[in-house]
């Protein structure tokens, strides 16, 4: 077993493996181009140089630098070398023996991965701390309603119907929901097309306000992040963040 198959577990390892494996041909494939001669390898082309695509290898070859390129753009807990990149391509590509032993990228790999985790936390922390802060300020406000569960909502409009809906209906909605500093993370507005779901299929907030709401309601909810998505947070929502929605309800079902 190599040492890049060892290492695998950790994060980053994991990003390139699978980036390569989206690119790869099956092990019982050909290759398409003539065999190299003894003691060949092809160049790895570097960041400067402007290689063609006329042959499949080509085409495949710039196909796998794309996405190992797009998953370590998408790892933000570490600036990659693109010196030492290539050397260990090229390395690798050519048979030679790593120049790090084993312990030595091990020992990078879960000290990467401690100081991921660290900034992981530190961010959770902040997150929690603007969210409690300005939950805090915002219930202060005369318009703002607080449940016992600590939800905060303000009626923007008011429909003129009675019924409310029940955990065993569907609802038809439009809303915008924010950040705490303004950010939009999710909007069926902007996207110009209502949603429907089930009162209890969301997040335990919804649930709750969908619940006090009538038919042409508008309010802005304003949510702990214990009644959205907690510790966990979700792509675009760090964890521990209180969310802000307006939302309307146009049909209950």
């Amino acid at each position: 077993m190599n040492t890049a198959t060892r290492i695998s577990h950790t994060a980053l390892g994991v990003s390139l493996l699978l980036a390569l494996a989206a690119c790869s041909k099956p092990a019982d494939e050909k290759a398409e181009t003539v065999e190299a001669a003894p003691h060949e390898q092809p160049a790895i082309a570097t960041e400067t140089s402007e290689p063609t695509f006329e042959s499949l290898d080509k085409k495949v070859s710039y196909g796998i630098g794309i996405n190992i390129g797009t998953q370590i753009a998408a790892d933000q807990n570490i600036e990659i070398d693109l010196d030492s990149l290539f050397a260990g391509l090229r390395d690798a590509t050519a048979g030679k023996d790593p120049r790090l032993s084993d312990e030595e990228l091990r020992a990078a790999f879960e000290a990467i991965n401690a100081r991921a985790q660290e900034a992981q936390a530190a961010k959770a922390r902040e997150s929690a701390q603007a969210s409690a802060a300005f939950l805090e300020t915002n219930k202060q406000r005369p318009e703002i309603t607080t449940t016992d569960s600590g939800l905060q909502y303000e009626v923007l409009q008011s429909g003129d119907g009675e019924a409310k809906p029940t955990t065993s209906n569907t609802v038809r909605v439009h809303y915008h929901g924010t950040l705490v500093d303004g950010t939009v993370f999710d909007s069926s507005v902007d996207r110009g097309e209502p949603i429907e779901f089930a009162v209890t299929g969301v997040i335990s907030g919804w649930t709750e306000a969908l619940q006090l709401m009538t038919v042409g309601d508008k309010w802005k909810l304003y949510i702990p992040s214990e009644h959205a998505y907690g510790e966990r947070g979700r792509p675009g929502i760090p964890p521990n963040s209180a969310l802000i929605f307006e939302v309307e309800l146009l049909e209950i079902k």
